[in-house]
């Protein structure tokens, strides 16, 4: 043969052309068939100086449009550009959460998990909860006997009080299965070296598999009760000392314990198909911690992806979403998870204020242009204080409690969460979209009905007027001053 080498690199690319993942072809061909020629519109809009929270505008067809101008204001969705699987948006049921649900008159109780799981409400699809107890406990808890090594005390009867009836309740109110993780905020006291859930301090070497059991038969003891767990994050905010309940790992630590004891642990115990999240803290320190643990392939066979919080704006500056960006690239098959979220400082006079609202908005959508594959908020509902909290740490859910009246208080973050938990389904694909202004930032999602969904927010104070294109095919809209839309089509 003339050109041996050729030839061979021919049939090599043959092969490989031939043999493509059927998930790439099915993944193609639904961008493919993706047309909106004559397609109509449903458009939703929450809006600050308005009556608007989630509130049907109308319809609008499209049609073919000529080039858009300089002058136009423009959103631009590619369906043939398709990122990472969407698992869902939800939040946190914590002890604080259900304390407080109890203290509701049963048609407000119910109000409420229609509002979050019921086809009528937002349709969340994700559930957080606390592997023992929190700074929104009423009090700091673990499963065991002070010192009980063995775990021979082990038992999750404080939970069945009020915590695992809220979840089943949540659970059922929902059309389709929620996916529930969990996170630990301490070991015990006996397990650390400053002897105190709170206030930080290290998870001493002789009791790392111990710990690791002690994620197990959490995990065991849930499922014992019709609760199925997707999977767990390893520490919460795992770099923070914290008046309440908080442990520090260093990155390399994280890593061995992951490597050497909680994941192995894990699947000894059976329960190797658990989702493991690592970080589960700021975006700031991200990148360092990702590098580490996902570097090293014997501990980054056990991580799912890494779970992240939003309050890295605590020492000023703006959010770090490029390092969002760093860490999808450089880690394109670990998952990114939004883990937890709220507005800080509680204020009773700031129930309506939007600027919470749009902190929300401003980071769904740039958390999941960066690749994030779902989204958490911290508690779902908290009392008149914004607690109950052990150690004063008072903050806004997005709903609240007046106890004292029995009322609920929708704040307008409800409504922003909503605009994207309400029509984004589990496994929908994220589309390509842009904005053509800063004033408007903007993401698309593909539901697997073939179902469009391209969420905009308006961040200025101006009402615009603006174009969705989709190739030479576009709609024509207006989103008020700080507003926020969704339109599915």
């Amino acid at each position: 043969m003339k050109y041996p080498k050729l030839w061979a690199a021919l049939l090599l690319c043959s092969a490989v052309i031939g043999c493509q993942p059927k998930e790439n072809k099915s993944t193609l061909n639904a961008a493919i068939k993706f047309k909106v020629a004559g397609k109509t519109a449903k458009v939703y809009t929450t809006a600050q100086k308005s009556d608007q929270r989630l509130a049907f505008e109308g319809e609008q067809t499209f049609n073919t449009e000529p080039q858009p101008l300089e002058a136009s204001v423009n959103i631009f969705v590619n369906p043939q550009k398709q990122f990472q699987e969407f698992i869902g948006i939800g939040g946190a049921i914590t002890d604080a959460s259900a304390e407080v649900l109890a203290k509701l008159p049963e048609d407000k109780q119910q109000e409420l998990l229609n509002a979050y799981y019921s086809e009528d409400g937002i349709r969340y699809s994700l559930l957080r909860t606390t592997i023992h107890s929190c700074d929104f406990s009423s009090n700091s808890y673990t499963y065991i006997q002070e010192g009980d090594k063995e775990l021979k005390t082990f038992s999750i009867e404080k939970d069945k009080q009020l915590r695992l009836p809220t979840i089943k309740r949540a659970m059922a109110t929902a059309k389709e299965p929620l996916m529930i993780y969990a996170s630990p905020w301490s070991p015990p006291a006996f397990m650390k070296d400053n002897k105190n859930m709170l206030q930080g301090g290290h998870l001493l070497p002789e009791y790392y598999d111990s710990w690791a059991k002690y994620y197990a038969k959490f995990i065991k003891a849930y499922e014992a009760e019709g609760i199925p767990l997707w999977g767990i994050t390893i520490q919460n905010e795992p770099m923070a000392v914290q008046r309440w309940e908080s442990c520090i790992y260093t990155a390399e630590q994280e890593r061995d314990f992951l490597k050497n004891h909680l994941g192995p642990v894990l699947e000894n115990e059976g329960l190797g198909d658990k989702n493991i999240v690592v970080w589960d803290h700021n975006r700031d320190l991200i990148n360092q911690r990702a590098n580490t643990i996902f570097e090293d392939p014997e501990a980054a066979k056990y991580a799912w992806g890494t779970g992240f919080h939003w309050y890295e704006n605590w020492a000023g500056g703006e959010p770090m979403w490029g390092n969002l960006t760093n860490l999808s690239e450089s880690f394109p098959d670990k998952k990114l998870l939004f883990t937890e979220g709220c507005n800080e400082a509680f204020d009773p006079q700031k129930y309506q204020f939007w600027g919470n609202a749009e902190r929300y908005g401003k980071s769904m959508i740039n958390d999941f242009n960066r690749g994030t594959a779902g989204w958490t908020d911290w508690n779902i509902l908290l009392d008149e204080n914004g607690g109950p909290n052990h150690v004063g740490n008072f903050c806004f859910a997005p709903v609240h409690a007046d106890t004292k009246k029995g009322s609920l208080i929708f704040t307008p973050s409800y409504y922003y969460i909503g605009h994207f938990s309400k029509f984004i389904r589990p496994g929908a694909k994220r589309i390509s979209t842009v904005s053509s202004r800063s004033h408007l930032l903007s993401t698309s999602f593909l539901n697997k009905d073939d179902q469009m969904v391209t969420v905009v927010m308006n961040q200025s104070d101006m009402d615009i007027d603006y174009h969705l294109y989709i190739e030479n095919q576009a709609i024509d809209l207006s989103i008020p001053a700080h507003g926020i839309q969704s339109v599915i089509y």
